[in-house]
C-alpha cells in the first residue's frame, strides 16, 4: 500500500536516520471551511524540505520558514492558523477556517518503526501522545476509530481505513488499483481465472483468486468496504453482487451500460434480494463524465466512490448517483 500515511511517515524515518532535523506535523483540530481535514499529515526537514500537506498553502511557507530559522517547537506542542479573520486570508484560508496543528519534533524512530509495519501489513493503528509529559503510545485500531484532541492529549490513526474490492483482474481494475491506493484505499483484486490473474503484478495490491461470492464473504465485508465488479461476466459479477448487495459495503458498483444494468437488475430479482437491496446498486457504475477507455472508466468509478465516501450518513450513501451513464456493454 502506498498510501499517504507511509509517503510522510517513511520520508521521517529516513530523514531522522540520515541526521536531519525532523518535525511531524499533524492536524488535528479543524474549524470553518479549513482545506485539510484532521489526521493530515506533513514531515518538515531543518532545510526546508516538505512532504505531505496539512492546508496546501500559505500555512506550509510559514512552517517551512520557521524550521529555517530554527524557530520551531523543540517539544510537541499546538500551533493554530487563522483565529482572526486577517490570519485567516493572510494563510489562505478559506471562508474564515481555523486549522490546529501538533507540531513534535522527531528525536528517533522508535514508534515509526512498528508504525510503518503495520500500515505495510493494511493494519490500522493508533498512537496517543501526551503533550505534557511527551510519552506515547501505540495499540491497535479499528476503521470507527479516528482522529481526537483534548488539548492536552491527542490521538492519530494510520493505515487504511477504507477498503476496495474489485471482482475483475482486467485492464480497467489495474488503473482502478492504482487511482484507490493513491486516495489511500487498501486494494484487493478478485478473480478465479488462471488466464487473468497469471500475469497480475501489483505488489501493492491484495490478489485473491477464490470464487467472488465467496471472496465477499471471506473478507469480512464492512461499512468501509466498497466493492466494485468489472469483469463483464455475468456469471462471476452477478455471484458478487450477490453477496454485497446484502452485506453491509457502503458501495457496491458494477460495470455494464444502461440496459444490461436492467437486465442484471432482473436477475437479481430471481433470487432472495428484495427491491431495497437491489437499488443499492451503482450500475451504470460510477460518474457521468462520457468516459470510454479503461483510463476513463477507472476515474469515473473512483470520483464517484470519493463521492459516496465523503457523504456517508445522507441519502448519498446508499442511493444510486442520478448522474450515471451507460459506458459499455457486458
Amino acid at each position: 500500500m502506498n498510501s499517504l500515511d507511509i509517503d510522510v511517515l517513511q520520508h521521517a524515518r529516513d530523514w531522522v536516520a540520515e541526521g536531519h532535523r525532523v518535525h511531524l506535523i499533524t492536524v488535528v483540530q479543524t474549524w470553518g471551511s479549513a482545506p485539510r481535514q484532521a489526521g493530515a499529515l506533513a514531515a518538515l526537514r531543518g532545510d526546508g524540505r516538505l512532504v505531505g500537506s496539512v492546508s496546501g498553502g500559505c500555512v506550509e511557507d510559514d512552517l517551512i520558514a520557521r524550521a529555517v530559522a530554527g524557530t520551531l517547537p523543540d517539544m510537541a506542542d499546538r500551533v493554530t492558523y487563522g483565529i482572526t479573520s486577517e490570519e485567516a486570508a493572510r494563510f489562505g484560508l478559506p471562508c474564515g477556517g481555523t486549522l490546529r496543528l501538533v507540531v513534535e519534533p522527531l528525536h528517533d524512530t522508535l514508534w515509526l518503526d512498528p508504525v510503518l509495519q503495520d500500515v505495510r501489513a493494511h493494519r490500522l493503528i493508533m498512537r496517543t501522545v501526551d503533550l505534557q509529559t511527551g510519552t506515547w503510545t501505540l495499540a491497535p485500531a479499528s476503521p470507527i476509530d479516528g482522529p481526537d484532541f483534548d488539548g492536552r492529549t491527542f490521538r492519530s490513526v494510520y493505515g487504511p481505513h477504507w477498503r476496495l474490492l474489485i471482482i475483475g483482474a482486467n485492464q480497467t481494475a489495474r488503473v482502478l488499483s492504482e487511482i484507490a491506493t493513491a486516495l489511500d484505499f487498501h486494494v484487493m483484486v478478485c478473480d478465479p481465472r488462471e488466464e487473468f490473474f497469471a500475469d497480475w503484478n501489483m505488489p501493492n495490491v491484495t490478489l485473491l483468486t477464490s470464487m467472488p461470492d465467496d471472496t465477499v464473504t471471506d473478507i469480512g465485508t464492512d461499512e468501509r468496504t466498497a466493492i466494485v465488479a468489472v469483469t463483464h461476466d455475468p456469471k462471476l459479477d452477478d455471484m458478487a453482487l450477490l453477496e454485497a448487495l446484502k452485506s453491509p459495503a457502503f458501495y457496491v458498483g458494477a460495470l455494464g451500460s444502461a440496459p444490461n444494468q436492467a437486465k442484471r437488475r432482473e436477475r437479481l430479482r430471481m433470487f432472495d434480494l428484495s427491491d431495497e437491496e437491489i437499488g443499492r446498486l451503482h450500475g451504470p457504475v460510477g460518474l457521468r463524465i462520457a468516459s470510454r477507455t479503461p483510463a476513463e472508466i477507472a476515474v469515473a468509478i473512483a470520483a464517484e466512490l470519493v463521492w459516496v465516501r465523503n457523504t456517508l450518513g445522507g441519502a448519498a450513501a446508499c442511493t444510486p448517483n442520478p448522474s450515471t451513464a451507460s459506458r459499455e456493454g457486458s
